[in-house]
């Protein structure tokens, strides 16, 4: 009899033990979520922070400028829906003397400012417009006429200096934007530097730059 008693109670307690882990493991939680909840709330934050994180390119533009064999091109009055999200400019480098200027333009499509003196200069335009290939048609940009590539990435507009001229580059608007929208980005391009046969800018000569 006293063995019976005796087991009924050790059962009795195991179960009361059981439940009160299980309501401490109920509030643990509780306590958890409602302190995620309260730094929620509290600490800010942006769901609609915009992932284009813009940059600046004034200090690249002045050095390419300074360094490059031709004059380096960069839009100007270009709307705030233009935002600069990508800038390079390698010497010597596998496409020549290349300068790169990367935007996102209005309605989130992508369009460059892409320029080099290698050659031949349709090989260049290849590459950077991913594959985009010539066609007959042109468009004019304020007072000149530049050349339409259509690719199933990029389409371009592009214009090519004379293969006698010196200090001259092949000059590439092109991304995923309209035509219209890269004869803004053409139309806005101003060219700054001066085209050197070789060396560096004196430094009075970069001061003024």
């Amino acid at each position: 009899m006293a063995w019976g008693i005796g087991d009924d109670g050790n059962v009795a307690a195991d179960k009361q033990r059981g439940k009160q882990s299980v309501r401490d493991m109920v509030i643990s939680l509780a306590v958890i979520v409602l302190a995620a909840w309260v730094i929620y709330i509290f600490v800010p934050h942006d769901d609609g922070e915009d992932p284009v994180k813009p940059v600046s390119y004034q200090v690249e533009l002045q050095s390419a400028q300074r360094a490059a064999p031709y004059p380096v091109a960069a839009p100007k009055g270009l709307s705030k829906e233009w935002r600069a999200t990508s800038v390079t400019y390698e010497a010597d480098g596998p496409q020549g003397s290349a300068w790169h200027l990367g935007f996102m333009a209005p309605g989130n499509e992508y369009a460059a400012v892409e320029q080099s003196d290698d050659k031949p200069a349709d090989t260049y335009v290849g590459k950077v417009t991913q594959g985009a290939k010539k066609t007959d048609k042109t468009m004019r940009v304020g007072d000149e006429e530049w050349q339409r590539w259509e690719g199933e990435k990029y389409d371009a507009l592009v214009r090519v200096a004379p293969e006698e001229e010196s200090g001259a580059a092949t000059t590439v608007v092109t991304g995923t934007a309209s035509f219209q929208q890269l004869a803004r980005l053409a139309e806005a391009l101003e060219e700054g530097g001066e085209a050197k046969t070789g060396g560096e800018a004196k430094p009075e000569e970069a001061a003024k730059s």
